[in-house]
């Protein structure tokens, strides 16, 4: 038993471990009841039994197993955590639980296994399972299966996958085990149920019986969809959500869902590929071209055999399709034909999509052979083409087929047409989108005219398809001109059809199963096809709705296809297509007469031949009226333009008679229905009158007249052929004049280019100049539309020509076509909706350049040509590519047709000779510019071989290759390349190079694609591996390319892909993840659609659908529900339209195929800080470099790609430089517009621009420049700080530039140096200057010193770095460098300084040469005479510095603490300048503001501040020599305004740095000190002092709590502080300035540092605590009553207030009002009595009585009661008129109050006299009694008094103090002069000091020798140092007395001293106290600040201080009060002590 009770003290987890089997089994019972209970999936408890769960399932006994089984399951299915374990315990479960015999164990097993799926983890369960049914167990085996089948059953085939299930089946049902085969067929029939007839194919190989009895259980099945019933987690709140839907609405959704399940699985998916290439027989090749038919036959026979393989595998088939490509075309034996074709169908079916490359090759062949009759061979041909067919796209072979269309052979027709038919069938309405449908309609309309009834029928057959697939609405335009008997041919047919997907309304739209068709002809908005709802009627045509679509669509595009005049299709059935048009046969000149006497006068006709020219005019204006009242309808055009025309027609002479003609035919024109045969008559005559001076304006107007009647392709086409037949030059040139502007106001829709460019070319022959200035002019025009390629046509022309075209299409760059405002409302008759014009992609689609001829070159391509780009010798094969160049070069363009040129070029690309690889590059670069957009049939075959060429190991060869990839991508946009498996398996291949470049490429160019490639996915697990590459730069391209992806794929997918790689890379792949979905940029925005009708009907031209290539446009068709990524990316373009709403007119389309209207700078959240942190990380290279290499500027394309649109982004890193012009013109406009964007790019943008200055182009440095002032002015404004890392990465180039040779450029730098002062401090600007004057560039060096010496000049030394020493002393290197330019500069700087600071510069500058000394001195001397030239220069220099200081002070952001300094250098620098003095003192919100954000731990890092005389106090603690301490003999020059100064010093006296606060102090001390300098501090008392009680905060709070700050040093801050401010309450005309809320902060700072027990404690602590005491009472007696009255009242009740105050502190606040209460009687005229009652009525308010009586002290009340009765006493009855400020008296008691007091104030009056008779005697009693004291003190001063004993007497006074501490030495003081007061006190304290040998505190603390007698603590001095003692007032002479000693003392003259006039005279003026107006701003600040740190301060003081009780009361306030004095002198000894 021991044993059992053993175990069963263990805990449950280590019960489960036990050996005792009884213990497991009692482990496992208490761990299932534990596992019910825990509720929370996430509950720590489960990890504890992580480890476990595998022995819980393998348990080696059966009956703890069982046990152990449930537990696990009730574990995996509640455990957050169980998913880890999904490996070991199913591999457990496998092993060990599924051979049981217990049937109870092993449905535990599956259920665990199916709870394992259920929670996510159904691919490694499933992996499990299979490596089970290797188990050589057949039980084990039979478990497997039937896991398999019920999680199948369950799961449904979504979850469970079936391929490798499919693939062990045949294994299985060979089993020799029954029970495995029965299991076996039980999962057949479940696999069966999910995917119907795929599972034949795979199990064909398995025994016929066994297959039929498959079959016959097949049959039972039911024909249902089946569908899932058990769900994964993830699913299960979807599937309730569904259930509710179905329960509410019957099964609406379910039904859809489910559409989707059952196609999911394609028995191809499921089959092995098969590789059979290598299997061909060796002799194939041979044999194929055997003469003997029988071996050919033998060789298809044995292909036949292996194509019959279902599935084959991938490779290069190029050879064998040619072969059999070759059989099907020329072999004469058809058996054989029939049989190729079978191959044909056999490679199609078997390598699906991966055929798709071969298509294009075969299809023409095919087609063309379709003329043999015989119908087997037709049926294996249509076979074969449907098969291929199935493997590309009806997009990528319309080019063949359509050509094939215009065979004479009717059987090749009729099949053709056939084919379309079928083709069609599989189509939906997005994959057969109008630019398609307009061609094939337009092909098969002319077969329904055929002669041959079978065509005839074949093309009903088609088209009724193509209606059947898109709906009429899409058709009907284009069979406008079919007759009704046709069309209801076409709609019989149309019914008939059965469509492969099965018919959705309408629009047969089934996108879930089918792509979109990749790329068609780069159409520009192939969202087009979206709207088909919104078109009505049939169109009008193309040439209407071009003007609207055209001025989104980009130049290039700019035309529509279906303009083409100029194509031999286009014009067949123009006029079907087009506008109803006014066709009007012509009439004879008979008719015309008759008709135009019905509508004209008589007289008008009898006179229009009139000899006398006033008739013909009279007869005109006639005319003119009668066409100006004509109804349209009623108007005969013909007759009156005809009338016009007759003699003497259009050779009238008078130009009166020929003006009003001219406006009679515009009148005609626009009025009636003007047709082409009215216009025929008059255009010649036009065309005649357009040079004549006078008349030709109004035959322009007449021709524009015509254009907008009979539309402007006809009209140009007809008056050009008509000018070139002219002889007069004039009518030529203004002929093409007034088609430049037609064109611009018509729009380019349907200009015939070709007929076009033939003139031009005529015109650019001409020998006028002014024809050939006339023609370059229209070039320019076109090329606004046409784009670039225009010039292709003109690269012939003589040179001189040539360049005036380039500088014509230059000046067009950039600029974009206007929207055009005529020729678009016109004979729209039928109100037809714009929605259309938006929406048709063949407008836009056709590039202009499809207009442009192109050359057939197929026959040029010969075989021998390509058996010489084969050749063995590389020499010929050379040859032969410099064939194919000059063929591809002389053709210009070319049509797709290329014969066998592809698989020779392809050869090349692997060629050994790199040289030659090259070259191919270059010829596929030609070709596709050559091609054009019909290159895409090429991409699969030539286009993915360029690709691998990216994987070669030299450079040059891949740089060659990306660029080639980047010209076809270009055509044939990304769609092509990223469809299929191809991509993918080339990033499958582990080179480090091809991985780097392809997905390099693919970050590129993903983030431009509006919809997401369905094949993209395929490239996400190369993807995942590239991110673990060995490879760093592949790693580096990878996580660049992720974000990309993920913005196609969703962060859910992609995280969903990392499920198949380890654990350990799993992790690290979902970490960069995260981190790629912040850095995630939003789609690009599908381009929105012009619907609605804009001015003149032309859409606004930034919602125009950008001619993106097409596969960036999100094709789909109307559906009712759009998928989420859709409507997001929709959602997108919405917002991007309102945001650029306001801009639209300005900017049409650019010049480019993207679309440019978006931002430039996209913001990408957390960008730039990612940035910055890869930099440091040193993930990216550092930006710092001699000259950029490549790398530097790759790193930076690829940091833009995710911020900067792409199309500017190829402008910026464009090898030519005018692009970077470009790029910097588009920068700026968008400058303002997008500010958040350029902020967010700043850092890549200063990169940008950097490598700007390593270009040799000036015009680009000069823009570049131009930019960056406009950018920094910018970044002033919005107050911005440049980082550190922006600022190093750029300021270093920038200083590169100050050194240039122009003038202008440098003048451009300084100017953006002064800027970036406000964007970046000074001081931090200095180092790199100061770098730059190390340059070799001498005009560098100098440049740098000067802009130095600015920065010296407007922001003080303190801009110096390291420090001023240092820096002078490398400025003064310079004096003697060898350039002239530098030398002055060094000179200039340092006399800069000098100015500033005087002589010091010499110390700092340390030793110079005697030379250079010598030129400095003189120098110096120099600018000594002319003193005040030095401002002026100063200002005129920098006046941009100061106009942009002064409008940005008024509004400075709170900068971080950095950017401190310079805000305080932008105030500073604007000394001197009046209109900026008055924003001076708005540094100190800033400050403010900064110590508000750290709530009291302030450890405030105030800026590097000016310090001005720094090193002369080089050790604070030493008395320094006596010179240095006389004032500054430069101090009043140290500016050209005092203030500056003094803000700027008392600015540092609130430093965290207590040597830089210590000499601050020092400074304002000498200043204070001298009564002729003191008055500069005047208005700046309030800022000092809140300086100050900033400063003993930060003590209070942060220096006394730094344990490593020496407390020596700050007793010194305080020492300075407190005498700094005793020197300050003694001007009584600078204490009166402190307002009340500044002497409320600072008496709290007071109060408290004599609470702070820290002080206490040290050494010379209690003489700190005496100086405050002292410093208080001065506070009291000279501020301005009435403030420091009110502030003491504020800070009462504040302190009352704060529950966290300590009750000293408000005792001491009260000891103050005390004090001021006494004072009352003196000072009650002088104080505002309305405030103080104010404020005692808000006390009141705020303390009513009984809260006062509950406080713990009675104080508060009585001192609130004495304070109002010492008012009533002095004020009698008129204190009741003083309420006026008081709104509400009832608020508080107060009045009341003081009623009662003026009642008893009669008794009060009485009994105070008596009071004072008493005092009186008592006083006299004591006089008698010191009579012979007296005596002795009077002869002690008597020796005082003489100069010899001097010394003695005072050493006498000093012994009977000491002995008599309570003798009174007052009486015999008192009668002596001030002077002689102040002696005896200060020689007192010097025997004292002498005597107790304290050294003395030095003389540069701040408190001068006299000041501290004035703390001695024997209770006389104290007194006496009021200096109040008989009632006067402390004069100024006073201080100079003491002064004098202090100059003697130190060994210094007084003479100069003595000269000076009685000071006295200083104190005279009128102490009104002007409150600074700093104060005033700060006064809010300051409240609030109150509350948040007086809360911290409080806390911190400590009660036990006792030593101040009396500390307050230590003054009398009338000499008759001496015994009081001494009572109270008694009490202030004993409580010191």
């Amino acid at each position: 038993m021991g044993d059992d009770s053993e175990w069963l003290k263990l805990p449950v987890d280590q019960k489960c471990e036990h050996k005792l089997w009884k213990a497991r089994l009692s482990g496992y019972e208490e761990a299932l009841k534990i596992f019910q209970k825990i509720k929370d999936e996430k509950s720590p408890e489960w990890s504890k039994f992580l480890g476990l769960i595998k022995k819980f399932v393998t348990d080696s006994n059966a009956v703890v197993q069982l046990k152990g089984l449930e537990a696990a399951l009730v574990y995996v299915e509640n455990a957050h955590v169980a998913g880890k374990t999904t490996g070991e315990v199913v591999s457990g479960v496998v092993s060990k639980v599924f051979n049981q015999p217990k049937a109870k164990a092993k449905e535990l097993g599956i259920e665990i296994c199916l709870m394992y799926i259920e929670i996510e983890k159904g691919e490694a369960v499933q992996e499990e399972l299979l490596k089970g049914l290797d188990n050589k167990n057949p039980k084990i085996i039979v478990a497997c299966i039937e896991t398999l089948r019920k999680a199948l059953s369950e799961f449904g085939s979504k979850i469970i996958l079936l391929k490798p299930i499919i693939k062990v089946l045949p294994k299985l049902f060979e089993s020799r085990e029954k029970a495995v085969r029965d299991e076996a067929k039980l999962i057949a029939v479940e696999i069966y149920r999910w995917i119907r007839d795929a599972l034949r194919p795979p199990l064909q190989s398995i025994n016929s019986v066994q297959l039929k009895e498959l079959e016959e259980e097949w049959v039972k099945l039911p024909t249902g969809a089946p569908k899932p019933s058990r769900f994964l987690r993830s699913q299960q709140e979807l599937e309730a959500k569904l259930e509710q839907q179905q329960s509410a609405g019957g099964d609406a959704e379910g039904g859809g869902d489910d559409g989707d399940e059952v196609p999911q699985i394609d028995a191809y998916e499921l089959l092995e590929a098969v590789e059979i290439l290598s299997k061909l027989p060796k002799d194939f090749y041979d044999k194929i071209e055997a003469k003997k038919w029988q071996e050919r036959k033998e060789a298809l026979e044995a292909v036949e055999v292996l194509v019959k393989n279902p599935k084959l595998e991938a490779g290069d088939y190029a050879d064998l399709v040619k072969a059999l490509k070759k059989v099907v075309g020329k072999d004469t034996n058809v058996m054989l034909v029939a049989l190729a074709a079978k191959c044909l169908t056999g490679l199609a079916v078997g390598l699906r999509k991966k055929f798709g490359q071969y298509a294009g090759h075969v299809v023409p062949t095919i087609l063309e052979k379709f003329k043999e009759k015989k119908p087997q061979v037709v049926q294996a041909l249509q076979e074969a083409i449907d098969a291929i067919f199935l493997t590309t796209t009806l997009q990528n072979i319309s080019e063949d087929v359509l050509a094939v269309m215009d065979n004479k052979n009717p059987t090749i027709k009729q099949q053709t047409s056939l084919f379309i038919a079928r083709s069609f069938r599989h189509c939906t309405a997005s994959t057969l989108p109008k630019s398609l449908l307009k061609p094939f309609c337009a092909a098969l309309l002319k077969h329904i005219n055929d002669s041959a009834p079978e065509v005839r029928d074949a093309a009903f057959e088609a088209l009724g398809t193509a209606l059947k697939v898109v709906g009429e609405k899409a058709v009907n335009p284009f069979l406008a001109d079919v007759d009704k008997l046709k069309l209801d041919k076409i709609k019989e047919c149309s019914e008939k059809v059965e469509l492969v997907h099965g018919k959705k309304a309408g629009l047969a739209a089934d996108k879930k199963e089918f792509k979109p068709v990749p790329g068609r002809a780069a159409a520009s908005g192939a969202t087009g096809d979206k709207d088909t709802k919104d078109i009505s009627a049939p169109k009008p045509g193309p040439l209407k709705k071009a003007p609207a679509t055209k001025p989104g669509g980009p130049p290039k595009k700019g035309k529509p296809a279906a303009l083409g005049g100029a194509g031999s299709t286009g014009t067949k059935n123009k006029k079907g297509l087009e506008t109803k048009e006014i066709v009007e046969p012509e009439l004879s000149i008979e008719v015309c007469e008759e008709k135009a006497s019905a509508v004209l006068p008589a007289t008008c006709i009898q006179l229009l031949d009139s000899s006398n020219w006033k008739e013909r005019l009279a007869c005109m204006e006639e005319f003119q009226k009668a066409v100006e009242l004509m109804d349209r309808t009623e108007m005969p055009c013909q007759a009156l333009v005809r009338m016009l025309a007759k003699k003497p027609g259009w050779k009238e002479t008078n130009f009166q008679v020929m003006q009003m003609k001219l406006h009679i035919v515009a009148l005609i024109a626009q009025k009636g229905n003007f047709s082409k045969t009215s216009a025929q008559i008059v255009l010649d005559g036009l065309v005649d009158k357009i040079g004549d001076v006078k008349c030709g304006n109004n035959a322009k107007e007449a021709m524009t007249a015509i254009a907008e009647a009979c539309m402007l392709p006809w009209t140009a086409e007809q008056v050009m052929s008509m000018a070139f037949l002219q002889k007069n030059p004039k009518n030529q040139s203004e002929t093409l004049n007034w088609l430049s502007n037609a064109i611009k106001e018509f729009g380019f829709s349907g200009l015939n280019v070709k007929a076009f460019i033939s003139n031009v070319k005529t015109a650019l022959a001409a020998t006028n100049p002014a024809v050939r200035t006339s023609a370059i002019t229209l070039l320019g025009v076109m090329y606004l539309y046409v784009g670039p390629s225009l010039r292709m046509f003109f690269e012939d022309e003589k040179p001189a020509l040539l360049s005036q075209i380039d500088a014509e299409f230059e000046k067009m760059q950039g600029q974009n076509p206007p929207a055009p405002t005529r020729g678009i409302s016109k004979h729209s008759t039928s109100g037809t909706d714009e929605g259309e014009d938006g929406d048709e992609p063949d407008d836009g689609g056709n590039d202009v350049v499809d207009l442009l001829p192109r050359t057939e070159i197929s026959d040029k391509i010969t075989s021998e040509l390509v058996s010489k780009i084969s050749d063995k010798n590389w020499k010929i094969r050379k040859e032969g590519l410099d064939e194919v160049a000059g063929i591809i070069n002389e053709a210009k363009f070319i049509q797709p047709n290329i014969g066998e040129l592809p698989t020779a070029l392809k050869g090349r690309l692997n060629d050994s000779n790199k040289i030659l690889v090259q070259q191919t590059l270059t010829i596929l670069q030609q070709l596709a510019v050559a091609m054009g957009p019909n290159i895409k049939q090429h991409v699969k075959n030539l286009g993915i071989s360029i690709i691998t060429v990216l994987g070669d190991s030299k450079n040059n060869v891949r740089a060659a290759a990306l660029a080639t990839v980047n010209a076809w991508a270009e055509q044939t946009g990304m769609k092509e390349w990223l469809e299929g498996e191809d991509l993918s398996e080339e990033l499958k291949k582990e080179n480090p190079f091809l991985r780097q470049e392809l997905l390099g490429w693919l970050a590129e160019k993903l983030p431009t694609l509006r919809s997401t490639p369905t094949d993209l996915i395929l490239c996400v697990p190369h993807l995942y591996s590239c991110l673990e590459d060995r490879n760093g730069d592949v790693r580096k391209k990878a996580q660049d390319a992720l974000p990309f992806f993920m913005m196609h794929l969703g962060y859910e997918k992609m995280a969903k892909a990392t499920g198949k790689l380890k654990p350990t890379s799993k992790d690290q792949v979902l970490a960069m993840l995260e981190k790629a979905k912040a850095n995630m940029p939003a789609k690009p925005a599908a381009p929105a659609k012009a619907t609605s009708k804009s001015v003149g009907g032309s859409a606004p031209a930034k919602f125009q659908p950008a001619s993106a290539p097409v596969e960036d446009s999100v094709s789909g068709t109307v559906e009712p529900k759009p998928d989420p990524k859709k409507a997001k990316a929709l959602g997108v373009s919405s917002k991007a339209k309102t945001a650029q709403g306001k801009k639209v007119p300005s900017k049409t389309s650019l010049k480019e195929d993207e679309d440019k209207s978006g931002p430039i700078f996209i913001v990408v959240p957390n960008g730039k800080e990612q940035r910055m942190k890869d930099e440091k990380g040193l993930k990216v290279l550092k930006w710092n470099f001699t000259t950029p290499r490549d790398e530097y500027i790759e790193q930076l394309k690829t940091q833009m790609s995710s911020c900067v649109a792409k199309w500017l982004q190829d402008e910026m890193f464009h090898s030519d430089f005018q692009h970077h012009n470009k790029a910097l013109a588009v920068m700026v406009d968008h400058l303002e517009s997008e500010k958040e964007g350029v902020i967010g790019c700043l850092d890549l943008i200063l990169k940008w621009l950097t490598l700007r200055f390593f270009d040799t182009n000036t015009s680009v440095l000069m823009k570049a420049l131009e930019y960056l002032k406009l950018l920094f002015t910018l970044l002033s404004e919005e107050e911005y700080h440049l980082t550190e890392n922006e600022a190093s990465s750029f300021i270093p180039y920038l200083i590169l530039k100050v050194g240039e040779p122009k003038d202008v450029i440098r003048k451009d730098v300084r100017a953006i140096l002064n800027r970036m002062c406000l964007v970046y401090p000074a001081s931090k600007m200095f180092p790199f200057i100061m770098e730059g004057t190390k340059s070799k560039n001498s005009k560098q060096r100098a440049e740098c010193l000067e802009e130095l010496g600015c920065l010296v000049e407007s922001y003080g030394m303190n801009v110096c770095q390291p420090t001023p020493g240092k820096a002078l002393k490398e400025i003064a290197i310079h004096i003697g460098d060898r350039d002239n330019a530098v030398r002055n500069a060094a000179l200039n700087t340092i006399v800069t300084v000098y100015n500033v600071h005087g002589d010091q510069v010499f110390k700092l500058i340390g030793t110079l040469s005697e030379k250079d000394m010598s030129m400095l001195e003189e120098r110096i001397k120099r600018s000594a005479k002319r003193p005040s030239a030095a401002p002026v220069k100063q200002v005129e220099e920098k006046p941009q510095r100061t106009q942009s200081i002064s409008s940005n002070t008024n509004m400075l952001r709170k900068g971080p603490a950095e950017d401190m300094s310079s805000r305080l250098n932008q105030a500073r620098s604007m000394s001197g300048h009046p209109e900026a003095a008055q924003m001076v003192r708005r540094e100190f919100q800033l400050d403010l503001d900064e110590i508000e954000n750290d709530n009291g731990t302030v450890r405030c890092e105030m800026p590097e501040l000016v310090q001005h005389k720094l090193d002369d106090i080089f050790e604070p603690v030493l008395i320094p020599e006596p010179k240095i301490r006389a004032v500054s003999p430069h101090f009043d020059d140290m500016h050209s305004n005092t203030a500056s100064t003094i803000n700027f010093i008392i600015s540092q006296v609130a430093s965290g740095d207590i040597n830089t606060s210590i000499q601050a102090l020092t400074q304002i001390d000498e200043v204070l000190r001298q009564e002729d300098k003191a008055e500069a501090m005047s208005g700046h008392i309030d800022q000092f002092l809140i300086a100050t009680f900033m400063q003993l905060r930060l003590i209070y709070n942060t220096h006394m709590a730094d344990e490593k700050l020496e407390k020596d040093e700050i007793i010194k801050l305080y020492s300075c502080i407190i005498g700094n401010m005793i020197s300050l309450f003694q001007i009584e005309s600078l204490a009166r300035e402190a307002s009340t809320g500044v002497l409320k902060d600072l008496m709290h700072g007071l109060i408290t540092l004599m609470l702070d027990s820290r002080i206490e404690d040290l050494e010379e602590g209690q003489q700190v605590i005496r100086s405050v005491n002292l410093l208080v009472v001065k506070v009291l007696e000279k501020s301005d009553q009435t403030n420091i009255l009110s502030a003491l009242l504020v800070l009462l009740q504040d302190s009352l207030l704060a529950t966290a105050s300590s009750p000293k502190f408000s005792e001491l606040v009260m000891k103050c009002l005390w004090r001021m209460v006494r004072l009352l009687p003196d000072t009650i005229n002088s104080i505002n009595l309305d405030r103080i009652l104010l404020d005692i009525h808000i006390f009141m308010k705020v303390f009513p009585k009984e809260k006062l009586k509950q406080c713990k002290s009675e104080f508060p009340i009585r001192t609130l009661k004495t304070l109002l009765h010492t008012l009533c006493k002095l004020k009698g009855p008129k204190i009741l008129d003083h309420l006026t400020m008081i709104d509400n008296k009832n608020e508080s008691e107060l009045e009341a109050h003081l009623c009662r007091m003026m009642k008893h104030s009669m008794d009060q009056t009485g009994s105070k006299s008596d009071k004072e008779t008493e005092k009186g005697a008592s006083r006299i009693d004591e006089k008698s009694s010191k009579a012979k004291v007296n005596d002795f003190l009077a002869e002690i001063f008597k020796k005082i008094g003489s100069k010899e004993n001097t010394k003695e007497g005072l050493a006498e006074l000093y012994e009977y103090k000491k002995k008599y501490s309570d003798a009174d030495i007052e009486p015999f003081l008192k009668n002596s002069s001030q002077f002689f007061q102040s002696y005896v006190e200060r020689g007192l304290r010097v025997i004292e000091m002498e005597r107790e040998g304290k050294g003395r505190i030095p003389i540069s603390t701040g408190i001068s020798p006299q000041m501290e007698v004035t703390c001695v603590p024997t209770p006389t001095s104290t007194v006496s140092s009021i200096g109040n003692t008989n009632g006067e007032e402390v004069g100024p002479s006073v201080y100079l007395e003491r002064l004098k000693i202090l100059r003697q003392r130190c060994g210094l003259d007084n003479t100069k001293q003595d000269d000076r006039p009685p000071l006295t005279s200083l104190l005279s003026k009128p102490a009104v106290p002007t409150v600074a107006s700093s104060t005033d701003m700060l006064h809010s600040k300051l409240s609030q600040l109150r509350e948040s740190r007086e809360q911290h301060q409080h806390s911190d003081l400590d009660s036990n201080q006792t030593h101040s009780s009396g500390t307050m009361t230590t003054s009398s306030s009338s000499t008759a009060n001496i015994d009081d004095l001494k009572k109270r002198l008694e009490r202030i000894k004993s409580s010191r002590k």
